[in-house]
C-alpha cells in the first residue's frame, strides 16, 4: 500500500510546484506587459482616443509656445474656419475609407460642383437655388460614377478615382474656361452662394456658418454610421466584404450608396467653399484630396477599412489646423510646417499598424 501511495503524493506535490511556477511566470508577464497591453486594447476598442490625445497634447504644447495669442478666441475660431472645407471633404473621404477604399477625386468633385453652381447662377441667369440643386445632383452623380466603376467594372478604388480626378479636373477647366468667377459678380447675381461665409460674433471669436455646417455634417454621418443598419453594413464591408456577402448584405448596393453619398457631401463642401473663399476658381483646393486623406489617417480611421469613427476625421482636421496655426505663431517657416505634418502622418499610420496587431 505504501509503495502505491507514495509516488502519487510526490506527483501531486510536483504538479502543485509546476502550477505555482506557472502562476508566478504568468503574473510576472502580466505585470511587465500589462500597461502596454491595456493601452493597445483600449486604442483598438476606441481608435478615436489617439487623435483626441494628440489634439489635446498639441493644444497644450502650442499654447505654451505661443502663449495668449494661440488661446485667443479669434485664433481658435480661425483654426476651425480654416479646416472647415477640408473637414467636410474628410467626412466624404471617411465614408470611402471605411469600406477599405480610397477616393482621390473628392476635391475635384467639389470644385466642379462649385463651378457648375456658379456658371448657372451668375452667367446663365438660372435661379441660384436651382443652380445649387444642380450641383447637388451633379455631385451625387459623380460619386455614383465612381461607385459603378468600382462595383460593376470591378476596378480598384485607387485607380478608379485617380482616373476620375483627371476627368473632373478637365471638366472644371472646360466649363470655366480656366477663369475664376469674381466675388463682386457673385454678390450681384447670386449672393446666396456665399451664405456659409457669413459669421456670428461671440466675443472675440468669429464663427462662420461654414464651421457650423462642418460640425452638422459630421454629426449626421456619425448617426447614420452608428445608429442604422446601413452604417453597420458599411463597417462590415470594410472589415471583410466576402464575409459580409455571406451574411446576406448586398455589398454592391451598399457601396453604390456610399459613393453617391460621398459625392453629395462633396457638393455640400462646394457650397461652403464659395463662402469661405469668396470666389470660384477652377484651380482652388488643388491639394484637397491629399489633405482629406491626411485628416482621415491622423483621425485614426484605418486605411484597411472597417475600423474607426468618422468623428476621428474631424479631430484629424483640427490637429492639422492646430499644428499649422501653432507653428505659424511660433515663427516656423511654411516649409517646416509641411515637414512636421508629414511626420505626423507617418506617426499616425505607425500607430494604426500597432493597434491592428492587438492580441486577442
Amino acid at each position: 500500500m505504501s509503495d502505491t501511495t507514495q509516488p502519487t503524493r510526490k506527483g501531486q506535490e510536483f504538479e502543485q510546484t509546476l502550477d505555482a511556477s506557472d502562476k508566478t511566470v504568468a503574473s510576472f508577464e502580466h505585470e511587465s506587459r500589462g500597461f502596454v497591453d491595456r493601452l493597445q486594447h483600449a486604442l483598438h476598442s476606441n481608435p478615436t482616443l489617439v487623435p483626441v490625445i494628440v489634439l489635446i497634447g498639441a493644444v497644450a504644447v502650442f499654447g505654451l509656445i505661443a502663449g495668449g495669442k494661440f488661446f485667443s478666441a479669434f485664433n481658435l475660431s480661425l483654426i476651425i474656419q480654416q479646416v472647415s472645407i477640408i473637414g467636410i471633404l474628410a467626412a466624404a473621404q471617411s465614408l470611402i475609407v471605411l469600406t477599405a477604399g480610397i477616393d482621390l477625386s473628392v476635391a475635384a468633385i467639389m470644385v466642379l460642383m462649385a463651378v457648375i453652381a456658379g456658371n448657372l447662377s451668375v452667367y446663365m441667369g438660372v435661379p441660384p437655388v436651382l443652380g445649387l440643386l444642380a450641383s447637388f445632383v451633379g455631385g451625387t452623380a459623380a460619386g455614383l460614377m465612381n461607385g459603378l466603376l468600382v462595383t460593376r467594372v470591378k476596378l480598384p478604388p485607387f485607380i478608379t478615382t485617380l482616373g476620375t480626378w483627371s476627368i473632373f479636373y478637365a471638366l472644371n477647366l472646360w466649363l470655366s474656361g480656366a477663369q475664376s468667377i469674381r466675388s463682386q459678380d457673385i454678390d450681384a447675381n447670386a449672393s446666396i452662394l456665399k451664405f456659409f461665409g457669413n459669421n456670428i460674433a461671440l466675443g472675440g471669436a468669429r464663427i462662420t456658418y461654414g464651421s457650423i455646417l462642418m460640425v452638422a455634417v459630421f454629426a449626421v454621418l456619425w448617426y447614420m454610421l452608428n445608429k442604422t443598419a446601413w452604417g453597420r453594413h458599411v463597417y462590415a464591408i470594410g472589415d471583410d466584404k466576402d464575409s459580409a456577402e455571406l451574411a446576406g448584405i448586398r455589398t454592391d448596393r451598399t457601396l453604390l450608396s456610399v459613393y453617391a453619398l460621398s459625392g453629395f457631401v462633396c457638393a455640400i463642401a462646394a457650397w461652403a467653399s464659395i463662402g469661405r473663399v469668396g470666389s470660384i476658381s477652377p484651380q482652388a483646393f488643388y491639394e484637397g484630396n491629399l489633405q482629406s486623406i491626411t485628416a482621415v489617417v491622423i483621425g485614426g480611421i484605418s486605411l484597411f477599412g472597417g475600423r474607426g469613427s468618422i468623428m476621428g476625421a474631424l479631430f484629424g482636421a483640427l490637429i492639422v489646423g492646430v499644428f499649422q496655426s501653432g507653428l505659424r505663431l511660433a515663427g516656423v517657416d511654411v516649409l517646416w510646417q509641411v515637414f512636421a505634418i508629414g511626420w505626423l502622418i507617418i506617426f499616425a499610420v505607425a500607430i494604426d499598424q500597432w493597434i491592428r496587431k492587438v492580441s486577442a
